[in-house]
């Protein structure tokens, strides 16, 4: 009886791996619109134009960087 109980092991785990398998191998729904969503919006605001940086002599010399 002891060495069934042992075998069970084994077989449950191999259960609890066919479970995570199929739900890992799921097919998702949702697609490449969040994606392309995404992508479409990073390159709109890689196009815009930016203001220029401000020239180094128009900050006060004892000013510093906020961190």
């Amino acid at each position: 009886m002891g060495a069934l109980l042992w075998l069970l092991i084994p077989v449950l785990a191999g259960l609890v791996a066919a479970l995570w398998s199929s739900w890992a191998m799921r097919n998702r729904r949702t697609g490449d619109v969040a994606e392309l969503a995404g992508y479409a919006r990073f390159r709109a605001a890689m196009e815009k134009e930016h203001a220029a940086p401000v020239p180094a002599a128009a900050v006060p010399e004892g000013a510093s960087d906020p961190v």
